[in-house]
């Protein structure tokens, strides 16, 4: 069938108006820059420490992506050329942003880290309670976890605030310290941390019976022979 001149109907200024706008978004998408770079910090030195730490196997691209310039400056388009999938594309590049924004993981504030693996240690300082006595500010005694260069000597080798109290690092008990990836180091107030496999990794989630649609297939299953959606799962599957 062919339409004459006259036949067809123009195209609406709305439809026009939002292919002239999907065109311009489709460039912009292209055109895009790059963020800034950031410089790497002494818990994460390079783009095979980087990878590591974030998990979901990436550090098989470490290979691929050596620089640190290219890290932070490699598209999506160019991470599919490495085969990487999209969902592992979106992940990096998501942890890419959170690094460039100061966001890191554990270990991400340490500041005296040497050949990969940071000193920590449980120290006793004291702490001002914010009260007055005799007109002088109480403090009082506290354990906390710092950050110590490799050669510490005690309290007394180091200006208290040169000290660095790394989050998610804490005192448990008299002597004990738990946190990401601590290891006791020779004596009993010595730990060490090390960047591991995973260490910053954002755990995937988790269907509960297998998702939305199995839950609706095992509750008609069950109202269907007269059983209680209560009985659950077993009763649903023996059916």
């Amino acid at each position: 069938m062919i339409l004459r001149p006259q036949q067809l109907r123009p195209i609406s200024s709305s439809l026009l108006s939002f292919a002239q706008s999907s065109s311009q978004a489709r460039c912009l998408h292209t055109t895009v820059q790059p963020g800034p770079i950031p410089p790497p910090i002494p818990f994460v030195p390079d783009t095979k420490t980087f990878l590591k730490l974030i998990g979901r196997d990436l550090s098989q691209y470490a290979s691929k992506i050596r620089s640190w310039n290219y890290l932070f400056t490699i598209t999506s388009d160019e991470l599919k050329e490495l085969g990487m999938e999209p969902r592992s594309r979106r992940y990096l590049l998501d942890w890419r942003q959170k690094f460039r924004e100061g966001r890191y993981g554990p270990g991400g504030d340490l500041k005296y880290v040497e050949n990969g693996v940071a000193k920590l240690r449980v120290v006793k300082l004291s702490e001002p309670t914010g009260q007055e006595h005799d007109g002088r500010v109480s403090v009082k005694m506290n354990r906390m976890v710092v950050n110590v260069p490799a050669s510490f000597g005690g309290p007394g080798s180091v200006l208290p605030e040169e000290l660095v109290r790394p989050k998610g690092f804490r005192v448990k008990g008299a002597h004990e310290m738990k946190g990401p990836s601590a290891r006791p180091a020779k004596g009993r107030l010595n730990y060490t941390v090390e960047a591991t496999e995973g260490m910053w990794e954002d755990k995937r989630g988790r269907k509960i019976d297998g998702g939305e649609r199995r839950q609706a297939e095992r509750s008609e299953k069950l109202h269907s022979v007269g059983i209680p959606e209560a009985f659950g799962r077993k009763a649903a599957d023996a059916y």
